[in-house]
């Protein structure tokens, strides 16, 4: 009798909430009350529900109609959770503004803050998975230029181009003798901090990569040359896995050792993450002294880091990009701006869980990913199976 009344309600469950996505993204309610929180003691912040992947309602819709009750309502909660809105090039500017203006204006009626994933930087992801991006400097301007017409004067959250300084032209092989291209890097974000940040209502974040990649003393030098102190501060693990405890060390660690550069200080004498902890927070103590309120601010991509990284097995693949759709992830901690660090500005999900990392190799000929014994979807396309795996292994689990 019990068994039965739990598959009842299950099933009630996932019918409502294949409703309530079906109509305008409802079921996040609960989780956007959830995420109403306070930022640095300034007050409450609502973050936004983008409408999901079309994917991931048909996803919803077959896990119903086969009886998978708890797993549809599991889609259903991950897909109307609050995320990151990615917005790339299109060949078409006024489209750009025109989509812009929607989101934060349907953001603004429901008195929540959308957050803008920019994705359209010349030579993006070193024109691997993700390839793309303007053609250029003088076309990426033009751009940034009509996103920031779209937002106008209402409030929207910046998490300003993924990779584009964790992963420089300089980095990939890409650039010449002369770092033509890597110049040309550090121009077109400077300009898009300084045309953002100017609306009013526009908090913007640079790309600092994540706690398993570069060192600190490797990444302030690329924050301050990008003009970090004309912005909020930075974003953590965009599409990564790292543990919530790491980052937050590393951006603690990071914020400190900008402000220290900043102050005249030489990076060589900044802590790494990997350095004996009480070493660092003593050298903390005693070389940041700025108020935390005036010291960079970092957020942190949750959406898909509660189990932590992959260890891929040891010696099974030439190279195993355990970046890249690793399996038996789990969603992270949900969206909210109530962190109790006064540097940790937001947990949000940035990269949006449930798509598509690319068609991982992991340094074999393919077709299949041998971490999966299967053909993974394009970057950016529904990945049903990892779908599944985000909201099972869920840590926290999502709520029934």
């Amino acid at each position: 009798m019990q068994r039965r009344r739990r598959g009842t309600v299950a099933a009630a469950a996932a019918a409502a909430a294949l409703a309530l996505v079906a109509g305008a993204g409802a079921a996040g309610a609960a989780d956007r009350a959830e995420g109403e929180t306070r930022k640095g003691g300034r007050g409450g912040e609502r973050l936004y529900v983008p409408p999901a992947n079309p994917d991931a309602y048909t996803q919803i819709r077959e896990l119903v109609e086969a009886r998978e009750y708890r797993d549809a309502a599991g889609v259903a909660r991950m897909v109307t959770t609050p995320q990151a809105v990615w917005l790339n090039g299109n060949g078409d500017d006024s489209r750009i503004r025109q989509e812009v203006a929607r989101i934060v204006r349907d953001a603004a009626r429901e008195r929540a803050l959308p957050v803008l994933a920019l994705y359209n930087v010349p030579g993006r992801d070193c024109s691997q998975y993700s390839a793309g991006g303007a053609a250029n400097t003088a076309e990426y301007k033009a751009w940034i230029d009509e996103v920031a017409r779209g937002i106008g004067g209402k409030r929207a959250l910046i998490v300003l181009e993924p990779d584009s300084l964790a992963l420089l032209p300089s980095d990939c092989g890409q650039d010449d003798d002369e770092g033509t291209l890597t110049a040309a890097r550090y121009a077109e974000i400077d300009y898009a901090v300084e045309t953002l940040s100017a609306r009013p209502g526009t908090t913007v974040y640079l790309d600092a990569g994540h706690s398993g990649w570069h060192s600190v003393r490797s990444i302030v030098p690329r924050l301050v040359e990008a003009g970090i102190e004309r912005t909020a501060g930075f974003y953590l693990n965009a599409s990564n896995y790292r543990a919530d405890d790491e980052l937050a060390w590393y951006g603690k660690l990071v914020s400190g050792c900008v402000e220290y550069v900043q102050g005249g200080g030489d990076v060589a004498a900044c802590p790494d993450q990997w350095s004996d902890r009480n070493d660092a927070r003593a050298w903390l103590e005693e070389n940041v002294t700025a108020d935390p309120a005036d010291q960079p601010h970092f957020v942190t991509d949750t959406s898909r880091n509660g189990k932590g990284p992959w260890t891929p097995p040891t010696d099974q693949y030439p190279d195993p990009q355990d970046w890249c759709n690793p399996p038996d992830r789990g969603l992270g901690a949900r969206p909210t701006t109530r962190t109790g660090d006064p540097l940790h500005d937001a947990r949000l999900w940035i990269k949006i869980p449930g798509e598509s990392d690319g068609l991982c190799l992991r340094g074999t000929e393919g077709p299949e990913d041998p971490a999966r014994g299967m053909v993974d979807p394009a970057a950016g396309q529904w990945f049903p199976q990892q779908a599944l795996e985000l909201v099972r292994n869920a840590e926290p689990p999502l709520r029934p």
